[in-house]
Parts: C-alpha cells; sequence; structure tokens
C-alpha cells in the first residue's frame, strides 16, 4: 500500500510548557516528518483557544520553511472569511517568493473560533455562505497573470503559483471543491459524519481546472502508533483528554497519558468522543495495516493527511515513523 502521506499541525502546547515549546516541536516534526518522506505538513488556523498555538498559521509556515529543505508547508487551513483576500494573496506570495513550490494554500470557510471572537475578528462584517465561493475568486484572481490590468493587484503574489486546496467535512465544500476543480482535503480526524458521501460527490462531478485536471482527495485521520498495543492506547489518551475540552467547549493542554480514562471523562462524553473521533487509529505497525487497507478500500483517498497527539516527542516520532512504514 502506497499512497502520499502528510501532517496536520496545530502547535497544541502541552501541559506545563508554554507556546515557545509548543513552536519548537513543531519545527521538530517537520523536521521528522521530511526525512520520513512526508508529502507535506500542514497547520490550522484557530483563534480565542488557550493551548492551540496556531493562531497565526501563516507566520509559523514561514518558520518551519526556514527550518527544513523540501517539503511542503501550508494552511489546513486559513479560514478565508476572516481576512481579506488581497492580504491572504500578499502573504502566500511572499512565502511562496521566499520558499519557491514548496507553500500550500488550503482555504476553510468556518470561523476556526467561536462566534463572539469572530466579531472580534471580522470587525462586525458577518459573511453568509454565499460569500465564501466569492472570495475565492478574488482570491485566485488576485494570484492570476490575468490580474495585471487591475486597479488592485497583489504582489508579489501575482502569477505564482500558489496551489489551492479546499477543506471542509459537509457536503457543501465537497460541492464547491468539484465545482472549482480544486483538491478538496476533508476533516474527518473530527467530524467524519460526511466522509463517504463527500468523497463520491466530489469525484463524480469533478470539473478539470487549470490547477488541477484530475479530482485529488485528501482525508485527515488521527493516528497514535507505537511498537505495542498497550503503549499505544496509554499514548492516545492525551488525545483523549485533549478531545475532551472540544467535547466541553474549552481548550485543554495536551496531557501527560493516564493508565485509564475512568473517572476523567463520563460515559456520554466518552461516546460522544468515540463518534467524533471514528476515523482515528490506534495500534501497532502489525494491527493497523490491515485497518488502513480497509479504510482507503472505502474512502479511495488520493492522500492521507495524520494529525498525531502524542505528549512524548520522542513517542511521536516513533508513531510517524510506524506510519510512514505502512504507507511507504
Amino acid at each position: 500500500m502506497t499512497v502520499p502521506y502528510s501532517l496536520l499541525d496545530l502547535s497544541i502546547i502541552r501541559e506545563g510548557f508554554d507556546a515557545s515549546d509548543a513552536y519548537s516541536r513543531s519545527l521538530a516534526l517537520a523536521q521528522q516528518a521530511e526525512e520520513l518522506g512526508y508529502t507535506r505538513m500542514w497547520l490550522a488556523e484557530h483563534h480565542n483557544m488557550a493551548y492551540v498555538g496556531s493562531s497565526a498559521p501563516q507566520i509559523l509556515i514561514g518558520h518551519l520553511a526556514q527550518g527544513t529543505k523540501k517539503i511542503r508547508l501550508g494552511s489546513g487551513g486559513i479560514m478565508l472569511p476572516n481576512h481579506s483576500p488581497l492580504i491572504i494573496a500578499e502573504q502566500f506570495g511572499t512565502l511562496a517568493t521566499l520558499f519557491p513550490n514548496r507553500i500550500d494554500l488550503g482555504l476553510g470557510r468556518a470561523p476556526g473560533t467561536d462566534q463572539t471572537t469572530a466579531t472580534a475578528l471580522r470587525r462586525g462584517r458577518h459573511e453568509s455562505v454565499q460569500e465564501f465561493p466569492n472570495d475565492l475568486d478574488d482570491l485566485q484572481q488576485y494570484f492570476s497573470e490575468d490580474n495585471l490590468d487591475s486597479k488592485v493587484r497583489a504582489f508579489p503574489a501575482e502569477g505564482l503559483n500558489v496551489p489551492l486546496y479546499l477543506l471542509g467535512s459537509s457536503m457543501s465544500s465537497a460541492v464547491l471543491a468539484s465545482k472549482k476543480g480544486l483538491p478538496y482535503a476533508f476533516a474527518s480526524h473530527f467530524a467524519p459524519g460526511y466522509l463517504i458521501q463527500a468523497s463520491r460527490y466530489y469525484r463524480e462531478n469533478f470539473q478539470p481546472s487549470e490547477q488541477q485536471k484530475t479530482p485529488y482527495f485528501i482525508s485527515c485521520v488521527n493516528v497514535i502508533a507505537a511498537d505495542s498495543e498497550a503503549e499505544a492506547h496509554y499514548l492516545a489518551t492525551s488525545f483523549f483528554q485533549t478531545a475532551l475540552g472540544v467535547i466541553r467547549g474549552t481548550s485543554y493542554p495536551l496531557k501527560k497519558p493516564v493508565k485509564s480514562m475512568e473517572g476523567i471523562w463520563t460515559e456520554p462524553e466518552a461516546a460522544a468522543i468515540q463518534n467524533m473521533m471514528a476515523c482515528t487509529f490506534i495500534g501497532t505497525k502489525e494491527s493497523l495495516k490491515p485497518q488502513f487497507e480497509n479504510f482507503f478500500d472505502q474512502v479511495q483517498a488520493d492522500e492521507l493527511m495524520i494529525s498525531c497527539n502524542i505528549y512524548d516527542p520522542e513517542k511521536r516520532h516513533r508513531s510517524l515513523e510506524i506510519a510512514a512504514e505502512i504507507l511507504n
């Protein structure tokens, strides 16, 4: 089973550490991923979350690119309604100029935060669902050489090849990605409900574009791998404790693993997390390989993007290594 494999990171802050440690670990993660043959590493935009360090992915992308040589780096994603398309074109045009042929621009329509914070970000400007496609059109125009005669131009973005990706977890994103002829990344690592339906619709209705001639579907999953089943499930408790914050509507740091989640979560919370994190693979190389094969049989993904929240950096490195061994 050979398929491109990549990473998604949120620079989650560990309990007992600060954002500086999170950024150092993200850089080490990018360097390790590069050594292990990972195609790309993306950072996600989030706001007003005390233990999520990726509030400014544009800056972190530059930091990681400076410390690596060839791995592609990008956003998974930039929440476009929070920003002017002109600003995003200028920022990613700058990144692509500094690091040629290494920058991806993944785009989402969600705010990446609560509504009160979204209002603060957007200074009272409220965008409807219908306005996102218009913002996307504007962004593509700023990158286009055809924008030469426009009164508003994005330098140094104009004419640069910065591939765009649409992100989503619903049918609406699948519809737009297929219509625009763009690669589509599905957030199955926390919202798997429409995964199969969206994948099929996207492939069946894809319209070729200048950027993408054939459909390209990326599925994001959680992977916690180790050399024994017991260790993998032990390490996964850090991930479960962080996911618990999502269920409770708050932000938790990445905590040390525990022997048991009993007494930490309630039965309804455990059930909600198991449902939300259905696309989560925990185990050894031997047990995960058939699970991956079954997943690809069902989803037909062109690329697997991995989220790996493990407290110990060395254990996380080993998990990424095992995943690469399975997928390479």
